[in-house]
């Protein structure tokens, strides 16, 4: 058997609980793929956009609905090795990509200051959304996993004082007619380094210019290292807990929080206090 079929195979026998469950899960329970949808798969190189991709590609050969999918990497300035280990990643894994280039890194060398990877997020997005257009896309898959949920989650009540967490999917609020998924919203982090691992393969981790300068002392990255040792070190005590922090997300109870927010109106909870004493007399 080829290599990249026992990669495949890999999905959907041996981490078929932990990878390829979960992924189906996400997508139904969030409908995240509709009849004939055109995806753009969004490979940065790493491992999670990959295993990203072999989902999906799995779910174009033998799922129920049938959609379209894109396999796109956009170069924001890779050194030469670092674009040969994509190349040579996707015939390995026999994912048909297409790759554009951009020049992210050299713009953000220029104006980006202390703080890179937040505008670096920002500029790819944009160059993103644009090629999905280009393509006729409606919707682009990006590879974030359970933990990065969880991280986002507790970044944003620790450092940001709001309860919001990394939704599954989310409309464009700049280009009509175009969605951001999340297909691989359930699966955890160490289910896909296992399946990395078990295959043997090596991919970027982020290959970014200013990686090693910035690592520790860039707010953004720092921080979200912080979050993932302390859900670590939570977890020796209760090996739920970031569970238990996922569905809290999906079971708040409105009787019992002082505000919320929506669409950037708040409401607090004294606005219908006295009228819902008066309703139960």
């Amino acid at each position: 058997m080829e290599e990249y079929k026992e990669i495949e195979r890999s999905i959907i026998t041996k981490y078929r609980k932990d990878i390829w469950s979960k992924f189906v899960k996400a997508v139904q329970d969030y409908k995240l793929i509709n009849e004939n949808d055109k995806v753009m798969v969004c490979i940065s190189g790493g491992k999670d956009s990959f295993l990203l991709a072999k989902c999906i590609q799995e779910l174009v050969r033998h799922g129920k609905v049938k959609f379209d999918a894109y396999y796109v990497v956009m170069n924001p300035g890779y050194v030469e090795e670092n674009r040969d280990l994509i190349y040579n990643n996707a015939k390995r894994l026999n994912i048909p990509i297409t790759m554009f280039d951009s020049d992210i890194f050299d713009v953000i060398n220029t104006i980006s200051g202390e703080k890179p990877c937040y505008l670096c997020a920002r500029m790819r997005r944009g160059f993103l959304y644009s090629k999905a257009k280009e393509l006729g896309c409606n919707k682009i898959a990006l590879g974030h996993h359970f933990d990065d949920v969880i991280e986002t989650t507790l970044l944003s009540m620790f450092y940001g004082s709001e309860i919001k967490t990394m939704m599954p999917k989310l409309h464009s609020d700049n280009y009509d007619g175009l969605e951001l998924i999340r297909p691989l919203y359930l699966v955890k982090e160490d289910a896909i380094i296992s399946w990395k691992n078990y295959n043997n393969l090596t991919f970027l981790n982020c290959a970014c210019r200013f990686t090693e300068k910035i690592e520790m002392n860039d707010e953004n990255v720092s921080k979200r290292k912080e979050m993932k040792d302390l859900i670590r070190t939570l977890r020796k005590n209760n090996k739920s807990i970031d569970y238990n922090i996922f569905k809290a997300l999906d079971n708040i109870n409105l009787n019992c929080v002082l505000g919320t927010k929506k669409n950037g109106v708040y409401t607090s909870f004294l606005d219908s206090y006295d009228r819902e004493k008066i309703s139960k007399e």
